[in-house]
């Protein structure tokens, strides 16, 4: 049986590589010294502690004439979460899809009803590697200049769309990185979420068809992406965000867990609320994901030698079993790995939002790592 402490893990769509080479900004050739005093000139800012649980935690109406629909600009940044994207739609996020953890971590309850240690651990675990730690601003799409001038390298500050940070391979609706766009959505990949509810849920996307669309998934990219990762983090975030179009899409008035094809369609490729859409009845996160992880077993691994079809199990990698080994890496390697020697307001800020990461997790038994020390 999977914890519920792990599972409130498994949503945390990071990565175990850090992409040290994406795009940098203008600021990123920038001595530690040069950008301490940047820093002071700049709009930094200490970041407050998370808000807490909502007061009322039952369904209500949340496409409502005070969050109406509208699309996003050409100057608004989207990304491959389709539930960010409909929360910035909708003003439950700032439109301009630049958003701080705080406006995330109320906006998924209020919008979701995500339970707060979920929308804890996944909001500050994402702010450590794709957002600006300085100006405690995180693009939900591309790297933007919204969010500040960059820390110094090898820190990425890319928003969302960074490969095996946030964003990984096989997803439902989205391609994988190799093939070009990784955050678009992608009719060919919605036609066959239709095709497999139409097949395993008589019309409908449920745990049944998450098992089995996301088996499909995995062995597609396996035959089509020599370069397919498929170890922890994203070996448990692929099984669970297969869950969360009946856990948070179905509509919260509904005692049926199986979405529409209209909703999916509205959520996938509009980030559009569904007319009338309650939230879930209940604080949620990923239920079910003993139903999809338990019906295909694939070990933890990815296709080697740039081939495909060449898929090697990695016995090093942390799988539903070792849930502190993941934390524990993505402590010292990655976040470690992009700020290794961190200074003044930077490594301050580092060592908040690494204690309100751990916060998430705080029952789960694994001792906080504290890579920077203490404040």
């Amino acid at each position: 049986m999977i914890s519920k402490s792990l599972v409130s893990l498994t949503v945390l769509l990071l990565g175990v590589s850090p992409a040290f080479a994406f795009p940098r900004g203008s600021f990123s050739g920038l001595s530690a010294r040069e950008w301490n005093k940047l820093v002071a000139r700049s709009n930094e800012v200490d970041p407050p502690s998370p808000p807490g649980p909502l007061t009322y935690n039952g369904t209500k109406l949340v496409h409502d004439s005070a969050h109406p629909f509208q699309a996003p600009g050409q100057d608004d940044i989207r990304g491959p979460c389709p539930g960010l994207n409909t929360l910035a739609n909708h003003g439950y996020l700032p439109h301009d899809g630049v958003a701080t953890p705080s406006q995330i971590v109320t906006a998924v309850q209020e919008g979701f009803n995500m339970a707060h240690d979920t929308a804890i651990f996944v909001t500050y675990g994402a702010h450590l590697v794709d957002g600006n730690l300085v100006t405690d601003l995180l693009s939900i799409g591309g790297k933007t200049s919204k969010t500040g001038p960059d820390p110094p390298a090898p820190a990425i500050v890319g928003g969302l769309n960074t490969h095996a940070v946030f964003e990984g391979d096989t997803s439902m609706t989205r391609a994988d990185f190799f093939f070009g766009d990784n955050f678009s959505f992608n009719q060919t990949l919605f036609d066959q979420f239709v095709d497999f509810s139409n097949r395993f849920g008589d019309g409908f996307y449920n745990y049944t068809v998450a098992a089995e669309l996301r088996f499909q998934r995995i062995q597609e990219s396996i035959a089509t992406n020599p370069q397919f990762s498929f170890v922890s983090p994203r070996f448990f975030t692929a099984y669970a965000e297969s869950t969360f179009p009946v856990n948070f899409f179905v509509n919260g008035r509904s005692t049926e867990r199986k979405l529409d094809m209209e909703s999916a369609l509205s959520f996938f490729r509009d980030g559009k609320y569904p007319t009338d859409f309650h939230r879930a009845a209940q604080p949620s996160d990923t239920e079910g994901i003993d139903i999809v992880a338990s019906a295909h077993p694939v070990p933890p691994g990815g296709n080697r030698d740039g081939k495909v079809n060449n898929y090697v199990p990695d016995p090093t990698s942390a799988d539903f079993d070792t849930f502190c080994l993941l934390y524990t890496n993505f402590v010292n390697q990655i976040v470690h790995g992009l700020y290794p020697n961190p200074t003044g307001i930077l490594r301050r800020n580092l060592i908040k939002n690494l204690h309100f990461f751990y916060g998430g997790i705080a029952d789960a038994g694994c001792e906080e790592i504290l890579p920077y020390g203490q404040l």
